[in-house]
């Protein structure tokens, strides 16, 4: 049985994509700019937002089955811990804070705390090498005033 919710969902999205289309006509160009530039990008985005926005509308899905409360709890817990990891990359650098919200959420996944401190500290070390001298990323490893 199929509920409206995707069907409101997908109007919201033709409507916002409206918005958006809307807003980047407004957009001012110079007569120096490539042709997709900074105004037929974001129209062509736009359209394609309302494009599956419309098909939400006319070929919703059945209705899902949406999680347990202790399942929603553990993804409200990832995202603040995701929020505070952007908050906290800056004051102390890339390898501490990787490390600690790599664990947390490895033991999410599987709730074994060794294998999750192995887990971040493998995942913070390797994607700092991949982006510092791989990548060539200047990104500080640990905080300003260690070293």
């Amino acid at each position: 049985m199929t509920r409206p919710s995707d069907r409101i969902f997908g109007l919201v999205a033709v409507l916002v994509a409206l918005a958006f289309i809307a807003s980047a006509l407004q957009i001012q160009t110079s007569f120096l700019t490539d042709p997709v530039g900074s105004k037929t990008f974001p129209i062509l985005i736009g359209g394609i937002a309302a494009l599956c926005g419309l098909v939400m509308v006319f070929r919703p899905d059945a209705e899902p089955e949406w999680p347990v409360l202790s399942r929603i709890g553990a993804i409200l817990i990832s995202l603040i811990v995701l929020i505070a990891y952007a908050y906290a990359l800056k004051p102390l650098g890339f390898l501490i804070p990787t490390a600690i919200v790599s664990a947390i959420l490895s033991y999410q996944i599987d709730p074994k705390p060794a294998k999750a401190v192995l887990t971040g500290l493998g995942l913070s070390i390797g994607l700092f090498i991949m982006f510092r001298y791989a990548l060539g990323l200047s990104l500080a490893g640990v905080p300003k005033g260690w070293f």
